[in-house]
């Protein structure tokens, strides 16, 4: 089920109403609240529930018997049944075709040719967020950081909890499992931050996201097509797509959860502003990168254990990160990408301050602020390229037409017409406007503090804003296909 669709603007409201009809007992609520998520899973294919219950009850029993277990040894071995089941599902679904593909292709570079077919595999929509969901639960208990629950209904309800359940953040159990335990009451204030978070999302979806996709399109799924400007123009448009596709979804996750006085980790803090790629991963999608932190980064030695162990262990992480995002070369050249860039800013941190204040290159300042950021947006938007592109001959290609002089299309007409390119610029603007607003100030809490009156016809604004301006163009959000 879409959060942008007529089904959800249905479901919604109505789950809201039961929710805190059944909020003061907490058993039902929370049962209430798994059949609720089971539904809205099923709504796409009801036969993916069975992996959802299957993942859940395997890490509900492991949790337990780590605990239980005495001996180190029986603790890593249930550890590592743990994995094996729930590695081993996502690994089957996400990434067997590409290992089989792979496979071949090694062997024909020695000329010798295997005849295999790929498998008709369906990927389940959120199996890599929950995966990571529930492998921090098992993880955390058999370090000892975490208590194992033994009510069953609230970690199935903490596993499949619908508003973040395909595409996060994802979630620690230190955080949220907790949450299901206690009792909500009912806040005003909440609720209504709940509900203008859940505004800005849908903003960032259906008005940029859903809009930017058709210029987006058009240049990357027809490569050999366009030139300069164009490609250019098409891999900024698709660096503000994705941001405001996976954003929002974060935006309206979070805001369904405070609706029913639940906290979800933030996961975006305007990562555009950032002054370095360092920076940008600190930013940018933030429940993930903590997560490969602190269950693959620090595990292998962070940056314990010498200068180069840490650039290795960086490097690793940042080549799983883009295998985590697709089974597919284009997604670990991304990762290779941030992975080599973010170890050169590590490794030349001391040679670096040293030219800038020799040069007096004051960080502090704009101007200095503005001329990172330029660079670092330009990276970021390089290696989107790889990110967007339908396979690694279309990227290259790409990259070789952006430096094209000439443009082949009038701009202004692929995939679209001239007021829907100027919707899309103003949108961009009015976004970066409002985030570089609230980098200041709390624009949450300078909102509140205006009249009563003003509040209310911004929010009928806000409202006429999405209705008029949405995009024609309704997609599904980028970050369900991983």
């Amino acid at each position: 089920m879409l959060f942008n669709s007529i089904d959800f603007a249905v479901f919604f409201p109505i789950v809201i109403a039961l929710y805190w009809l059944l909020a003061k007992n907490i058993p039902v609520r929370n049962i209430f609240l798994l059949l609720t998520s089971y539904l809205f899973y099923g709504w796409w294919d009801y036969r993916f529930l069975s992996l959802i219950a299957l993942s859940s009850i395997v890490d509900y029993v492991l949790g337990q018997q780590i605990h239980k277990a005495s001996e180190k040894s029986k603790k890593k071995l249930y550890l590592i049944l743990s994995l094996c089941v729930n590695l081993g599902l996502l690994v089957y679904f996400k990434y067997a075709n590409f290992f089989i593909e792979t496979f071949v292709d090694a062997f024909s570079l020695f000329g010798s040719t295997i005849e295999a077919s790929t498998l008709n595999i369906i990927l389940p929509v959120g199996i890599s967020f929950y995966t990571f969901q529930t492998l921090s639960y098992t993880i955390d208990v058999y370090k000892g950081k975490l208590e194992p629950t033994k009510n069953i209904i609230n970690f199935f309800a903490f596993v499949s909890f619908f508003p973040q359940l395909v595409a996060g953040p994802i979630e620690r159990a230190s955080h949220l499992l907790p949450q299901f335990s206690v009792k909500h009451k009912f806040s005003y204030t909440l609720f209504k931050s709940g509900m203008l978070l859940m505004a800005f999302g849908l903003f960032k979806k259906m008005v940029i996201a859903d809009r930017l996709s058709v210029y987006v399109n058009e240049v990357f799924n027809n490569p050999t097509e366009y030139g300069g400007i164009e490609i250019i123009i098409g891999t900024i448009f698709f660096a503000f797509q994705i941001y405001c596709d996976f954003s929002g979804y974060s935006d309206i996750a979070i805001g369904i959860a405070r609706t029913m006085g639940f906290d979800l980790m933030k996961n975006f803090d305007s990562p555009y502003f950032s002054k370095s790629i360092t920076e940008f991963w600190r930013r940018w999608h933030i429940s993930l990168s903590t997560w490969f932190r602190d269950y693959v980064y620090i595990p292998l030695g962070g940056s314990k254990k010498g200068s180069i162990r840490t650039y290795a262990n960086l490097f690793i992480v940042f080549v799983v990160s883009g295998l985590w995002h697709g089974a597919a070369m284009t997604f670990i050249i991304w990762g290779v990408i941030h992975g080599f860039v973010i170890v050169f800013e590590k490794a030349s941190m001391s040679f670096r301050q040293k030219i800038y204040k020799g040069l007096g290159l004051d960080k502090k300042v704009f101007s200095n602020r503005l001329f990172f950021g330029i660079i670092t947006f330009i990276i970021v938007c390089f290696a989107w390229i790889f990110f967007r592109a339908n396979s690694l001959n279309d990227a290259i290609t790409l990259i070789s037409n952006m430096f094209t002089v000439e443009a082949v299309h009038n701009i202004y007409e692929i995939g679209w017409n001239r007021l829907e390119f100027d919707i899309a610029i103003l949108s961009i603007v009015a976004l970066l406007s409002l985030e570089y607003i609230n980098s200041k100030k709390n624009l949450y809490k300078l909102f509140n503090r205006q009249s009563y009156a003003f509040r209310w016809v911004s929010y009928v604004v806000m409202i006429l804003v999405i209705l008029v301006y949405r995009s024609v163009t309704v997609g599904d959000f980028i970050y369900f296909q991983f």
